[in-house]
């Protein structure tokens, strides 16, 4: 079987919403399996090599808090919560039962992607290196040397600003939050406030001179990064 970018399983009581997880996930190349609740999810993790889990709370049978706890005593599989259920506590204990990410419905289909994406980066650096290069109009991005040019001229960067131009780069069209951007390249266990994605962004686009409006700001959301075709 052939996993594409890797096998994604979708734990929900509503067909609705696995179908419309699948469709986004299956347009970016991951093979989905689906199941309706906790029990039925706990047979497919033990009958296929599952790579990530996206995971409701209100199931009937087994809810996705006791499903996140069963699967945590035999398996380090990266688990994503897709909630309702979106108060502090329910994030900080879903989060403690051993859960990767935790996004609250309604969500945006682009960013759950980027997590998807990001949690799947962090649980396997090896993803990272798929590919040997990444290239969007005058900028490539050399993975395996960790370097990045510019109409062949090679970038000056410091780790973050390469960290996120590779972000950038991945997330090509993408308006991404200041917050995404924070925990995706500084780690989500980062004190620092979101103003330091500013300072970064602010210097990385002027070490890309003219092209330095490829990175745009997106009012009341962040930055995203476009290359006019």
């Amino acid at each position: 079987m052939d996993k594409g970018k890797g096998i994604v399983l979708i734990v929900d009581d509503e067909a609705d919403m696995r179908q419309l997880v699948r469709m986004y996930l299956e347009k970016e190349g991951f093979l989905c399996l689906e199941a309706e609740d906790g029990e039925e999810a706990l047979n497919l993790v033990k009958a296929h090599t599952i790579d990530l889990i996206i995971l409701d709370v209100m199931m009937p049978k087994v809810d996705g808090l006791t499903f996140c706890m069963k699967v945590r005593e035999q398996s380090s599989v990266p688990i994503i919560f897709l909630t309702a259920r979106g108060d502090e506590w329910d994030r900080v204990y879903g989060l403690k039962l051993g859960a990767d990410d935790y996004i609250v419905k309604p969500f945006s289909p682009n960013e759950l992607v980027a997590r998807v994406d990001a949690v799947l980066r962090r649980a396997n650096p090896a993803v990272r290196n798929k590919e040997d290069h990444i290239s969007y109009g005058p900028i490539e991005i050399n993975l395996k040397g960790r370097q990045a040019f510019l109409n062949g001229e090679l970038l000056n960067l410091t780790l973050k600003e390469y960290e996120i131009l590779l972000f950038f780069c991945r997330h090509h069209g993408q308006a991404l939050s200041r917050e995404q951007l924070l925990e995706n390249v500084w780690g989500f266990d980062y004190v620092g406030g979101v103003r330091t994605v500013d300072t970064h962004i602010k210097t990385l686009r002027l070490k890309l001179k003219e092209y330095g409006n490829l990175i745009q700001t997106v009012w009341g959301i962040g930055y995203k990064f476009e290359v006019p075709q």
